[in-house]
């Protein structure tokens, strides 16, 4: 075999060199300190890597029926493994001589590896990589290979691709053009009808998303195709982009766990290291240098991962971002998914899961709420899941929740709403129904005010007087809506509905609801003083005057009217300055507004407006009742317990001192210093003393005098 290979004597000896055994490491070395003086050597191990590939050809095409791959001898998988390795690193010293090594490399991974071992599988990848990163390959030649070796069942090769394609995509410029041509491969791979390669096309996709790579209006083509897999053929990718959407931070599949990152699997590790005190002293103080340096890096970890988990968590409660912002056409993706839940057919199945239709339903009104859409038939869809003894109840009003907006009819939305107050809120329902019912009535009143009825709105605020505090709660919160915070916020919810003792004392005019599609249009520019000042000037723009002659028709009449509306309007350089009672009256109102809004955003209350309420995600927890219930025994002993985890045993001060190690203290040794011979004696006639003062005054008890004395 030695010499098919081409490890002839007389071939090292052209070399000038003995013909000794070759170590691969050791003439990397000098290859990469004289690239000229080992091209014989380069041009033999090549040879060598030519036979080598042909020669497993012929073994994986005899064992093709063997479910191992080679068995025959596995020696020439690892000699292959080994010589591609090595050229892959001695490559770019013999660009001419190696210009056809990559192209080779990458044909046998392309049609062999499905027939290599796990290990030559795992070392070509890594040639390959490692050619890349010296720039004799480009990644758009192995992005598509990169997906397909991702579909085969060898989990390490599978994290190995993923993180080198993830990271390589990371390190490229934003402005870099190279990101178009990437995207195309990924997106044509996702559209493919194969489940495997679909589903890694997708993690790539919601990975580079996630990690805000592939982010914003210039890659909105990315969130376009993660929301169009909503329709793929294969029911895994469809799961797989509703999870997504729904939390485009979190995405958790059957297949997925290797979608993680490398800080992900170092926040994995470190999370068992409890960051402490103890811990902290142990790193700087205890044991030799190697040893704190590794426990310094192992709290260092874990401050980044708690660190990173705090970001994530704040990101998370305060953005309103979402991949559905950027759909072209949101309201066909709307009917098509809906349409999609209706028949609740997909190919190979009969049905849906209820888990998968309730992700479904969250996805359209979520997609309804952002862009303000009109779906009117959703409405009467989600009625039929609206009962208090459906499983994730909660879930499903707040999609409800978050499919109302200023936009919708209330004649639609009114049944039901009327059907939510009918199921959840009467005397023979359970107190949580009850206090859940009322918070999903408060809130759809906050987006469409004209469902709420005044003998309906009566009725909901009697609940205040009950016994049950979840429920008094949320009854107090409804009337709070039509009371302080319609004033506060300058919403026009129409507190009148209320009986006179809850309406509070009135602070301004009655407000009154809106008709629907009415907006508030202003005439000019508001908190403009521009504008002010201009008007203030004498001199006239003929632009002004020519845009107004334009602006009325050119008959008699119509310039008349101009004239006339003119000359009423009292303009501001005539104005003396003083303020009217009026003025007075506005101002007084802004203030109490203003005061208002103060105090009720200390107490909790913000209200944002219909754009921020249609954008900002409806959190099921929150319609929850969640009340303090008095603790038992077990459960306040767990809490003194978990309390009590960096405390040490507790022993006695006594026991202490006895099992005390080292020396004694400077107290003890000054108790056991023998004093000198005159402090003892004046000591001893102290203590004497004391004792004989003692002792007479505690004789025969003073009585008082004699009164014939």
């Amino acid at each position: 075999m030695a010499g098919s290979l081409g490890l002839t004597p007389d071939s090292l000896k052209a070399s000038g060199r003995s013909s000794e055994k070759l170590s691969l490491p050791t003439l990397q070395g000098k290859i990469k300190r004289d690239p000229q003086g080992y091209e014989t050597e380069l041009q033999l191990i090549y040879k060598q890597f030519k036979a080598s590939v042909d020669l497993f050809k012929q073994q994986a095409a005899l064992s093709f029926s063997s479910v191992g791959g080679i068995g025959s001898d596995p020696s020439v998988a690892k000699e292959l493994g080994d010589r591609a390795m090595f050229l892959a690193h001695v490559t770019p010293f013999y660009p001419k001589q190696l210009k056809d090594f990559p192209t080779q490399l990458t044909d046998l991974l392309r049609t062999s590896c499905l027939a290599m071992p796990s290990g030559l599988r795992n070392h070509v990848a890594q040639a390959l990589i490692l050619l890349m990163n010296r720039k004799s390959l480009i990644l758009e030649d192995l992005l598509a290979l990169f997906l397909d070796i991702q579909t085969f069942g060898d989990r390490n090769l599978r994290n190995l691709a993923f993180s080198h394609v993830v990271q390589t995509i990371r390190k490229m410029s934003i402005t870099d053009n190279r990101h178009r041509s990437l995207q195309n491969i990924v997106i044509s791979m996702l559209e493919q009808e194969d489940e495997t390669k679909a589903k890694r096309a997708l993690v790539t996709l919601c990975e580079l998303h996630k990690r805000k790579v592939w982010l914003g209006d210039n890659n909105a083509r990315v969130a376009i195709a993660i929301c169009e897999a909503c329709f793929h053929t294969s029911p895994r990718i469809m799961i797989s982009s509703l999870r997504f959407l729904l939390d485009y931070e979190n995405i958790d599949g059957d297949d997925d766990s290797d979608a993680s990152d490398s800080d992900d699997e170092d926040s994995k590790k470190v999370s068992q290291v409890a960051v402490n005190r103890e811990a902290v002293y142990k790193a700087n103080n205890k044991g030799t240098s190697s040893s704190k340096k590794k426990k310094q890096a192992k709290l260092q970890r874990a401050m980044r991962s708690i660190k990173r988990k705090q970001r994530s968590s704040s990101e998370n409660t305060n953005s309103t971002y979402s991949p559905l912002n950027h759909l072209n056409d949101a309201q066909n993706f709307a009917e098509r998914l809906f349409s999609r839940l209706q028949t609740g057919k997909t190919i190979g199945k009969t049905g849906e899961r209820i888990e998968t239709k309730l992700m479904m339903i969250k996805v359209i009104a979520r997609t309804i709420g952002l862009h303000k859409l009109q779906l009117l038939s959703f409405y009467p869809f989600l009625q039929n899941y609206a009962k208090p003894h459906e499983k994730d109840i909660t879930q499903i009003l707040a999609s409800a929740v978050q499919a109302c907006h200023d936009g919708i009819p209330s004649d639609v939305v009114e049944p039901l709403f009327k059907h939510i107050v009918n199921q959840f809120v009467h005397d023979r329902s359970r107190p949580e129904a009850i206090a859940v019912g009322l918070n999903v009535i408060r809130e759809m009143c906050l987006r469409i005010p004209e469902l709420m009825t005044e003998d309906l709105l009566q009725d909901l605020a009697l609940y205040k007087k009950s016994h049950e505090k979840a429920i008094s709660a949320a009854a107090r919160s409804l009337i709070a809506l039509f009371r302080e915070v319609a004033e506060a916020f300058d919403l026009l919810i129409n507190p009148s509905l209320l009986v006179k003792k809850d309406r509070g004392r009135p602070g301004g005019p009655v407000a009154k609801p809106k008709q629907y599609g009415e907006v508030n249009v202003f005439s000019d520019v508001p908190n403009d003083s521009g504008n002010k000042e201009k008007v203030k000037g004498k001199k006239r723009k003929i632009v002004d005057f020519d845009a107004n002659l334009l602006s009325a028709d050119t008959s008699l009449r119509a310039l008349k009217r101009l004239a006339e509306a003119k000359s009423e309007q009292l303009p501001v350089s005539e104005s003396d300055g003083i303020l009217s009672n009026e003025d007075f009256r506005k101002i007084k109102e802004l203030q109490a507004k203003k005061e208002t809004k103060i105090a009720l955003a200390q107490k909790g209350f913000k209200v944002p407006d219909s754009d921020q309420l249609s954008k900002k995600r409806v959190d099921p927890a929150k319609l929850e009742a969640h009340i303090r219930h008095k603790l038992t025994k077990e459960q306040r002993l767990e809490l003194v317990k978990a309390g009590r985890e960096d405390r040490g045993k507790y022993r006695a001060k006594a026991a202490v001192k006895q099992k005390k190690i080292g020396g004694s203290s400077n107290k003890q040794k000054e108790h056991k210093k023998k004093m000198p011979l005159a402090a003892i004696r004046s000591k001893a006639g102290k203590s004497k003393r004391i004792k004989k003062m003692k002792k007479s005054i505690s004789g025969s008890q003073f009585r008082g005098r004699k009164a014939w004395k």
